[in-house]
């Protein structure tokens, strides 16, 4: 026989020190408990018990049960040895004799753990040893305590902690006389049938109370009940809060933390998770059931509340909506008219055509639409901005380009997956896909004066000052927040009267996807920005959800909630910003017959408004045409259009549309005339071609070039007409 070699038994706050729950525990800003990510898959531990916090019960039961003499001994029962011996040389059963103490020694040291056809001699002598090592140097409820917390129970559930809430859904403090009977009869037969574990618990429980057998009949036939309901229980879920998103986020990071301090507020939470909820319930029948939302501090960029979705509404409840990326629709406005205003080619009051139009871009021609597929005319930026029409923006990104957009779309941390270029003039739309938490964290940006700086979602021991860059102009991101918080300016298209509207200042943006996939709305006050989306989170569009009705309401719900005690006031405008009184209207020598039209008036009423240094101006007006040349232009189809002749209709059946503005015009076809009207069908054939408007003179007034492919007409000519 080979004895194990003496080592040092360790020390009681080294096997303190070394232990380590399964699961972490996820706490709020001031020590509230979020949630419990479980983090080890192989074990189900809890959190170490400090024996005090042991019911009496429990104690009494697991001595009774384990070590009567536990107080009496040095770590050996030498009775109960002589007791083992004697029955096992006369073949009779007795209780084992391995003490508490030596079967914490047997945990604590893996050469010493019983293998499935038990333990060896040698491990028996290292065993006893090591127990006569851990009495000299420990205390006896420094023993008991290490005991309770990392004694095997059932399956893969180890310590009083994690049995106790996983069997009877309570602390181990609360445990009584029948559940401390059934958790240390477990010890003995951890994975016996739930009979046999409820026999010995009833054996336990009459010892414990002390009562005879024949008193005691209808209490086991309880126990029985009791133990088979118990041991299917399993309330301890491996992921059990109100922040199961942020809890696994950074749960993932805790480096062996039995605890992670995050920057949650847990009142703010448990509201925000019951507004989205309740929100989605209102909504039900209109084919959603998706949502998310954030809410960030602006001074820090703290993230104080994280709903990743709806939870049990949801098919995919962990598809985590605060980092999915989606595409954010008409949100990234604000972002593209801070960057024309700060590059000044544009001001607040700039007049921007909201009319159709039709782009030419490498894949075709791009035709944007407003939400509501009306046109408003000559709008300023505030209006255009504001009340969100599509046309005005995509005239900006033209100005501005995309290129250079998606460069200011990540200096204000929204990371595009590709080029400005590839999404083209749509990203003006939000053709792009952010995450909820990068665009919140963009509005941020623009709340605090342009000035970017990441998000932290756990509590730094030593915060110190944010750091943070200058990602857009000052006094652009003041415009652009100025505008969004005016309800009169958004009026066009949310009326008077909308969610968006609050009592105190607020400055707000929603948006909606492609096909109504997504909904947002993205906004902040003084001291906070929030962001909520809605949708699926399978993508499939929603019914009838629109920006007011979609995410807008819960937006206004947190607003109302964070400001229920705290003012939110206007920001001061920065140094250097003008603001100037300016009117809006027609040139005074414009054409009667144009004024006839739209432009007669004003455009919009006069107001106060915000520049930039050397951008003010006091009138802002659209120049009518004056006379046939200045007048006429060709409206459709646009320049570099390219045009396929579809295959399944004859071609001498397929016409194109030219439209022209102006009067007394003459059209030619590659410097042959064939029209006089403005508006006139041609038909069309293969090639390139050179399409003039001209006036009675023959001086050219407006010039495009297209291309048609495909098989046309033998011998085909201009035509006149259909």
């Amino acid at each position: 026989m080979t004895v194990p070699h003496a080592q040092a038994v360790p020390a009681f706050d080294e096997v303190r020190r070394d232990f380590h729950p399964s699961d972490v525990r996820v706490l709020d800003r001031d020590g509230e408990l979020l949630q419990r990510v479980r983090t080890d898959a192989t074990v189900r531990r809890g959190q170490w018990v400090a024996l005090p916090d042991v019911s009496p019960a429990l104690r009494s039961a697991m001595l009774l049960s384990e070590d009567k003499r536990f107080h009496e001994h040095s770590g050996v029962d030498w009775r109960a040895v002589s007791a083992a011996a004697w029955g096992n040389l006369w073949n009779t059963r007795t209780r084992g004799a391995s003490t508490i103490t030596m079967q914490l020694a047997g945990l604590l040291d893996e050469d010493l753990r019983q293998g499935a056809g038990g333990r060896s001699l040698s491990q028996k002598v290292g065993q006893t040893l090591d127990a006569q090592r851990l009495e000299r140097t420990w205390r006896k409820d420094q023993i008991l305590e290490a005991y309770l917390n990392t004694v095997p129970f059932r399956g893969e559930v180890v310590g009083i902690d994690a049995l106790s809430r996983t069997l009877f859904g309570k602390a181990p403090s609360g445990l009584d006389a029948r559940e401390a009977a059934l958790a240390a009869a477990l010890v003995r037969a951890p994975n016996a049938k739930p009979a046999q574990v409820a026999q010995r618990a009833c054996e336990l429980l009459r010892t414990m109370e002390q009562t005879g057998p024949d008193l005691r009949q209808a209490d086991c036939d309880a126990m029985d009940m009791f133990a088979s309901a118990a041991l299917q229980r399993r309330v301890f879920d491996s992921s059990e809060g109100i922040a199961p998103h942020l809890g696994r986020r950074v749960a993932n990071n805790a480096n062996g933390a039995e605890s992670i301090r995050t920057t949650l507020r847990a009142p703010l939470q448990r509201f925000a998770l019951g507004a989205l909820q309740r929100h989605l319930r209102e909504l039900r029948g209109r084919e959603v059931e998706d949502g998310a939302l954030v809410v960030l501090d602006n001074a820090n960029g703290e993230v104080l509340a994280w709903v990743g979705s709806s939870g049990p509404l949801s098919q995919a409840a962990e598809v985590d909506g605060v980092l999915a990326q989606r595409q954010p629709g008409s949100t990234l406005k604000p972002l593209l008219y801070a960057q024309a205003i700060a590059e000044r080619r544009l001001t607040a009051a700039s007049l921007l055509d909201d009319s159709s139009a039709q782009i030419s871009t490498a894949s075709g021609l791009y035709i944007p639409q407003n939400y509501d597929r009306l046109f408003k005319g000559h709008v300023s930026v505030r209006t255009a901005l504001a009340s969100s029409l599509n046309v005005p923006a995509v005239r900006t990104l033209v100005m501005v380009s995309p290129e250079a957009f998606a460069r200011q779309l990540r200096a204000a941390g929204l990371p595009l997956r590709e080029s400005g270029d590839y999404y083209g003039y749509s990203l003006a739309l939000g053709s792009a896909e952010v995450s909820l938490l990068a665009l919140t964290n963009g509005y941020r940006t623009l709340a605090n004066g342009g000035r970017y700086s990441p998000t932290r979602d756990v509590v730094q021991a030593q915060p110190g000052a944010v750091q943070g860059r200058q990602a857009i102009d000052e006094g652009a991101a003041f415009i652009v927040g100025d505008i969004l918080s005016d309800a009169n300016a958004r009026a066009r298209t949310f009326g008077l009267d909308s969610v968006l509207g609050t009592r105190f200042w607020t400055a707000v943006k929603t948006g909606t996807s492609k096909d109504m996939r997504d909904n947002w709305a993205i906004g902040w006050s003084q001291r906070y920005t929030v962001g909520v989306w809605v949708g699926n989170a399978s993508g499939a569009p929603m019914r009838d959800v629109s920006g007011t009705s979609g995410a807008a309401p819960v937006w206004a719900d947190l607003m109302g909630f964070l400001h229920r005690h705290e003012p939110s006031r206007a920001p001061s405008p920065p140094a250097g910003l003008v603001q100037a009184k300016v009117t809006f209207g027609a040139s005074a020598d414009a054409d009667a017959d144009a004024d006839a039209d739209a432009d007669a008036g004003p455009l919009e009423a006069a107001r106060s408004e915000w520049f930039l240094p050397g951008t003010e101006q006091a009138l802002f007006a659209i120049e009518p045409a004056t006379g046939d040349r200045a007048a006429a232009r060709i409206t459709a189809p646009a320049d570099g259009t390219i045009l396929a002749l579809d295959p399944d209709i004859p071609p001498n059946r397929q016409r194109v549309s030219f439209e022209a503005t102006g009067r007394s015009v003459r059209w030619r076809m590659d410097g042959k005339p064939f029209s006089r009207e403005n508006s006139v069908q041609w038909l069309p054939w293969p090639g390139r071609h050179v399409v003039q408007l001209t006036d009675a003179q023959g001086t050219v007034l407006d010039e495009i070039r297209l291309e048609v492919r495909g098989a046309g007409v033998k011998g085909g000519r201009a035509a006149r007409g259909p």
